[in-house]
């Protein structure tokens, strides 16, 4: 059969199809697990007759007795494609071909009510080919993206998890400083959850990323953007839940490589700042990278075991020069490893048993030279080292080796069963290859209008990873299901445990910030101890965290997705959330439980053949605090400040000669000392959660079209973070005639912001704890500025348009309307790009609140996502991917004329006058379009094993900026100056061979 009959043939299988599902009822589905999915229908007035569900790869088969009502459902079904059976009496009255099962899905197979008559048999005759079955999924009241194999193949995108993600409505990408992750529906980007053949594998640190697995391993991603039932937990803004490719009854296998070559690279914008001065050459900042690829998969035995196992090995490497402040020429080499082993064992067709074992590891070889910018030139060496998953010397990245067992027992037609256990363990370090001296503190010249400013001798000059850091995570998950009559009910226990060995320094030990003496107007000179005519002064900064940390995460649900009636579909879910945050002493510092979720939802299909679906759903999601928050907030640190006036300045850019100009102060009252973990956070302090709500329609306009729309509405209910700020106590204590002249008042403390929090203050230093009941009046400043309540609210409109692939072309357009506002992104702060989640700058005080409301880093206000691809003939294949949206809110941070809390340019004024949140506007629209072009040649062969492919990204080379400083007036000339801007466009050439055996 030649291509274009093959293409006629499939415009009349799924109408026939559509015909004979009108005359049908829907059913009750439900994915009984994050890894796999559900095949539900009616088989009409045929109750008592069996469902034969098949695996045609794997050849595992399920029977299902058909109920009284008509109806079946198979659940836990391993993603893949099926066959499925009608049978009386061991004849065979009707049949479906080429079922398609989709993760967390429910796929709706349903006969016609005549099915039990020998006049079935032309509809048994039906073939659904790909995945025609009912485009709208009448069962969920989530919602979800799910791109399969073939998508990911077919469409440019980069080769990479977040890249699928993007293409999800509600998705933006996260501040460039956070690395490659994204913000689903307005939160921030540390709120999300990541899955791996239903283990978590988030960092167990911060939450910001992920261990990542080979990119061709992934069978369907399937991403959440709200909604979604009780079974998931611990995220308020979305889900990516990753399900790998597994073994089969045909040995196959298949080489890749992959290339992005630096010479096609476009050359990226040099920095400047918005008077014109160079802050950062970015000329020869480019990158080339080389990816091979491999895979093998079969059968050990056939029907029974499997085999897939794959790799990615990718090098990269390329130069980079730092900003004037501290200039530098570095030359980096990448090498990262993944790889995937999955086992499956079909012990019988009810017992299944599934091993996975993965790896992600990175190791960067730097060196480091001087660089002249005056002479534009690369200098003498300064030195060298290695990462090993460490993505910058900011701190820790994900990364490691992941291993997952889990068990799926079908004990009746009506009792499924799910056991699963995971484990990982991730490695940071950081290794001085060679240096002239190991010991260079992190010089950086902040002093405006100099033509020759003053460079360290340290690699980086920078906060570097202390030593033995370390994440290892350990889980189980156990849920049942069953169904009762129209009642599909399921409960399950889900525990995770992450640990992490932490911590930063300067290198070097400290750092010299070189600044202006400067007056600000309004307010008497910052620095009253320096004498007059001073042009300059020095700031020594010391910082020191490390600690071994423990959270520890429990749940347990209850859900029951009830069939009312044949158009009516209920979904009530509760979650019982309790998180334990442990510090590095193994103290208890916080401890929250019986943080219920519930979650509702409805679905009407609304002619009775799920052609159209209307549905709504209501949920509460609950966020741990992350474990990056014991390192500093709740364990021993260090971080002081002094400042010197000096003359002349060492062959390290060490300065000379120094004179105090002003004592030592411990910033936040972090000196050194371990901290009393009942001091450390608000008695009862409730979870991070938030509520959302959902209302949408899907609707099919025929076998090959469907459209729809969704609004969606989310409200923060509750945040945590710091405050340090000791006058709330103060005032209390006068109040209440409580003497705190010798008290211990930790410099911050973790509060729930907005509303009164009850903290235990040591009043003596000698371990006498008393509650102090702080009320909004408390935290009053004496000037009366007061802590506004908690705000993020995000909603939004997504309108959508999809041509489903009918083994010809598919498209989807998406139009998402949408604003996140607020006082608080969340657990991020972007507008500095702050790394300490749930510790922010954020709420230390009400001073720093002022004026803070308004768009938020993550608002987007339009969005236009578009993407396909479009099989030319046999040979080609051309795919496109387009992004337009709307720029980022810009701010104005900068000094408040009384800085009272000695914050310095932090807060949302400028020229000592309020700056509101998002008042100077937006940065630039973007604009991105990706094209790919795949060629595979009949002369390969019958299968067409082998392919070309070359993909360009961003074809116009928009390098749009896509954030700035926002920091107004330290210093002034910074201000506005470009962070990051779209990435430069470039090419990536490919070539693959798939083989049999």
């Amino acid at each position: 059969m030649n291509f274009t009959d093959r293409y006629r043939r499939t415009l009349w299988q799924p109408t026939a199809l559509a015909l004979a599902l009108s005359m049908g009822l829907s059913g009750v589905a439900m994915a009984q697990s994050n890894a796999s999915g559900v095949i539900f229908g009616n088989a009409g007035d045929a109750a008592g007759a069996t469902i034969h569900v098949e695996n045609v790869n794997t050849g595992q088969s399920r029977d299902i007795t058909v109920d009284n009502a008509g109806r079946y459902r198979a659940t836990s079904l391993p993603v893949g494609t099926y066959t499925v059976t009608l049978k009386r009496e061991g004849q065979v009255i009707g049949s479906r071909d080429n079922v398609q099962v989709r993760v967390g899905s429910g796929t709706d197979v349903s006969f016609d009510s005549s099915a039990s008559e020998a006049g079935a048999k032309t509809l048994g005759g039906v073939t659904v080919v790909g995945s025609a079955l009912p485009a709208i999924d009448v069962s969920s009241v989530d919602s979800r993206t799910t791109l399969t194999a073939e998508q990911l193949q077919k469409l440019p995108l980069a080769r990479d998890v977040t890249a699928a993600a993007l293409l999800a409505p509600g998705t933006v990408a996260g501040d460039a400083r956070y690395g490659n992750v994204a913000s689903f529906g307005g939160a921030s980007a540390s709120e999300n959850q990541y899955y791996i053949n239903g283990y978590a594998v988030t960092n167990a640190l911060t939450g910001i990323g992920f261990t990542s697995l080979p990119y061709d391993a992934i069978d369907q991603q399937q991403i959440y953007t709200g909604g979604y039932g009780a079974e998931y937990g611990r995220s308020t803004g979305g889900v990516i839940n990753v399900v790998t490719k597994r073994g089969d009854n045909n040995w196959k296998g298949g080489v890749g490589l992959h290339v992005i070559p630096s010479s096609l690279r476009a050359t990226p914008k040099n920095i400047r700042r918005t008077d014109g001065q160079l802050f950062q050459d970015r000329s020869e900042n480019t990158s080339s990278a080389t990816q091979y690829t491999g895979y093998l998969s079969g059968p050990v035995i056939k029907d029974k075991l499997f085999v897939y196992a794959a790799g990615d090995f990718t090098r990269t490497t390329g130069n980079n020069i730092s900003s004037i402040l501290a200039p530098q020429f570095t030359t980096e080499v990448s090498k990262a490893k993944k790889w995937l082993a999955k086992v499956d064992w079909n012990i019988t067709d009810n017992h299944i048993v599934e091993f996975t074992g993965l790896s992600d590891q990175t190791r960067t070889d730097r060196t480091v030279y001087e660089y002249s910018y005056a002479n534009e030139a690369r200098g003498n060496l300064i030195g060298g080292d290695k990462l090993e998953n460490a993505a910058s010397l900011a701190g820790s990245a994900p990364g490691g080796d992941v291993y997952i067992g889990k068990y799926t027992g079908y004990i009746t037609d009506n009792l499924t069963v799910n056991a699963l256990y995971g484990t990982s363990n991730s490695d940071h370090k950081r290794t001085l290859a060679y240096a002239g001296s190991p010991n260079c503190p992190w010089i950086t010249d902040s002093r405006t209008k100099i033509t020759s400013p003053i460079i360290g001798c340290g690699l980086v000059n920078g906060t570097v990873l202390g030593p033995g850091a370390k994440d290892k995570t350990h889980g189980w998950r156990f849920d049942v299901e069953y169904q009762l009559g129209s009642h599909d009910l399921r409960a399950g226990l889900d525990n995770q445990t992450l640990e992490s060995s932490a911590g930063n320094q300067y290198e070097g030990g400290y750092r010299w910030r070189y600044q202006n003496v400067r007056n600000v107007s309004g307010r008497p000179d910052i620095f009253p101890d320096v004498p007059p005519g001073t042009p300059y002064f020095v700031e020594q900064r010391i910082f020191i965290t490390g600690a071994s940390v423990k959270v520890e995460q429990e749940a347990q649900f209850i859900e029951d997705h009830w069939q009312i009636n044949d158009r009516w579909m209920g979904y009530l879910g509760l979650r019982n959330e309790q998180f334990k945050n442990i510090n590095g002493a193994g103290d208890v510092y916080v401890k929250q439980r019986h943080q219920l979720a519930p979650r509702l939802g409805a679905t009407w299909d609304v002619f009775g053949d799920s052609s159209f679906k209307v549905y709504a759903n209501a949920g509460r999601y609950h966020l741990a605090i992350p474990s990056n928050v014991a390192i500093r907030g709740a364990s021993a640190s260090l971080y002081s400040s002094q400042y010197f006036t000096y003359n002349g300045v060492g062959p390290n850019g060490e300065p000379l000669n120094l004179v105090p100009a002003g004592s030592k102060i411990y910033l936040n009252g972090e000196d050194g000392t371990d901290l009393n973990p009942k001091t450390v956070a608000a008695q009862g302090i409730k979870a991070y959660y938030q509520d959302e709500y959902i209302l949408g329609f899907d609707k099919a306009l025929n076998s090959d079209w469907s459209f729809g729309a969704k609004a969606t509405m989310r409200k923060l209910k509750s945040s945590i973070d710091d405050f340090c700020d000791s006058r709330p106590f103060e005032k209390y204590a006068a109040r209440n005639n409580i003497d705190i002249t010798n008290a211990s008042i930790p410099g911050c403390y973790l509060f729930n912001p907005g509303v009164p929090n009850t903290f235990m203050v040591d009043v003596d230093g000698q371990g006498t704890l008393v509650p102090f009941k702080l009320t909004m009046e408390d935290f009053t400043t004496p000037a009366g500025v007061k802590f506004p309540p908690l705000k993020r609210k995000y909603y939004s409109m997504e309108l959508y348009l999809e041509h489903h692939f009918d083994e010809r072309w598919f498209a989807r357009l998406d139009y998402t309307f949408s604003r996140s506002y607020g006082n608080s992104e969340g657990q991020l702060k972007s507008d500095i790009g702050q790394l300490d989640p749930s510790v922010t700058q954020d709420w230390d005080a009400p001073e720093i609140m002022q004026y803070a409301n308004g768009p938020l880093p993550n608002d987007r206000t339009h969005q236009l996502k578009a993407y396909g691809f479009f099989q030319v003939n046999k040979e080609w294949l051309v795919g496109a991917n387009v992004a337009i949206a709307s720029g980022r809110p810009k701010n104005c941070i900068g000094f408040d004329p009384v800085d009272a809390i000695q914050y310095g340019a932090s807060y949302f004024e400028c020229n000592n006058q309020p700056a509101p949140r998002g008042s100077r506007g937006r940065l630039p629209w973007t604009l991105k379009l990706d094209l790919n072009a795949q060629y595979r040649p009949l002369w390969a062969g019958p299968g067409q094993n082998l392919a070309f492919s070359a993909t360009v990204f961003n074809l116009f080379n928009s390098q749009k900026t896509t954030s700035q400083v926002d920091g107004g007036e330290d210093p002034a000339n910074d201000y506005q100056r470009p962070l990051s801007f779209q990435t430069p466009r470039y090419l990536q050439l490919g070539v693959s061979y798939d083989f049999s055996m």
